[in-house]
């Protein structure tokens, strides 16, 4: 994506974020409105020679032209800032994405689905126990069983968590591999796998698409609340 499609667009966040309504947008009490300072040329190509990989084309001009994160969807976009002499992503479960396997590709496949299937199939039920405990007990054992297979650190190499909607659930953005550039949704703490987050065109949503579609939803939100 060239430049221009970003072109005023940290122009409308900030007379969103001045509406009397923008409280009404979902999240905006998360970022408050606040978009940081985009990044310099200098500073990107030390972010990417950090993490041996290069970013997105629509999210490194996202932060040239736009800010390093903050507003954006649900509770905004995770900011990457320089902590003492790193580059790293802030944020609810941005310490999930391991930054030094971005350049390796982000999985084809997810686990076996009837891998998965057989171990929805065995959850414990609250209501087979007599006793609590023995439930705590046995649903303890089971996530461990879930997390094993659903959080391993090879589901998510080659991708940045980008922001978190809140109860754990968060959206990634591929860095590397045959879904560079898209988002995925998380909702691996409610059962689900991750999956791919699809537009208002119906298909699978880039950075650019996903954050465009959120601010022009947030700017019809505002004009109908006033």
């Amino acid at each position: 994506m060239s430049d221009q499609h970003w072109a005023g667009i940290r122009q409308r966040v900030e007379a969103l974020g001045a509406s009397p309504a923008s409280s009404e947008v979902f999240g905006a009490l998360g970022h408050g409105w606040v978009l940081e300072q985009p990044l310099s040329h200098t500073e990107l190509a030390e972010l990417e020679a950090q993490l041996k990989v290069r970013l997105p084309e629509e999210f490194r001009t996202f932060l040239l032209d736009v800010g390093a994160g903050g507003a954006g969807p649900a509770y905004g976009v995770f900011p990457v800032r320089r902590v003492q002499g790193r580059w790293r992503w802030e944020g609810d479960g941005a310490d999930m994405a391991d930054l030094s396997r971005l350049a390796e590709s982000f999985p084809e496949q997810g686990p076996d689905p009837e891998l998965v299937e057989a171990l929805l199939a065995e959850r414990p039920e609250e209501e087979d126990f007599d006793e609590i405990e023995e439930f705590d007990d046995a649903i303890e054992a089971w996530d461990e069983r879930w997390d094993a297979v659903m959080f391993a650190p090879e589901r998510t190499v080659g991708a940045i968590v980008i922001c978190h909607l809140g109860c754990a659930q968060r959206e990634w953005l591929i860095i590397s591999g045959s879904h560079r550039g898209t988002i995925w949704s998380d909702s691996r703490v409610d059962d689900a796998d991750l999956t791919p987050l699809l537009g208002s065109d119906g298909k699978p949503a880039t950075f650019a698409h996903w954050y465009l579609d959120w601010l022009r939803h947030a700017e019809r939100t505002a004009r109908e609340a006033i």
